[in-house]
């Protein structure tokens, strides 16, 4: 099995792919603190069986370097002994809630930062 993340301040989006075809994003990790959410993310990891753990990282950007040492970082706490590759995340929240677009209103229930991931998933894919 293998997972991806989008790795936000707030949220977390997650999504699977089971079979090398098909992304299925899941329901996004609230985040209140780094060890709540890493210990969700775990048991995310546990429960799907992942074996694989593609994250999403920002390339470009002032902000590049900063949040890929925390992204980085955060990885780092998790239980996970499966393989991890980092991937460029650039567009996905956009391309996310375009896709989003008239069919939910815009809520911060992390349905879109889970899309997000299923882009990042797809484009690792797809590499």
């Amino acid at each position: 099995m293998i997972a991806a993340l989008d790795v936000g301040l707030k949220r977390i989006g997650v999504a699977i792919c089971p079979d090398s075809k098909i992304v299925l994003p899941q329901n996004a990790i609230l985040r209140k603190n780094r060890n709540q959410a890493s210990g969700d993310v775990d048991a995310f990891l546990k429960e799907w069986k992942v074996k694989t753990l593609v994250v999403g990282v920002p390339k470009g950007g002032s902000s590049e370097g900063e949040m890929t040492r925390r992204i980085e970082h955060f990885v780092s706490l998790l239980d996970f002994q499966g393989e991890v590759f980092y991937h460029d995340e650039y567009g996905t929240s956009s391309e996310a809630k375009e896709m989003m677009m008239g069919k939910i209103r815009q809520k911060r229930d992390g349905k879109v930062d889970s899309i997000a991931a299923g882009i990042i998933l797809q484009r690792w894919l797809e590499r």
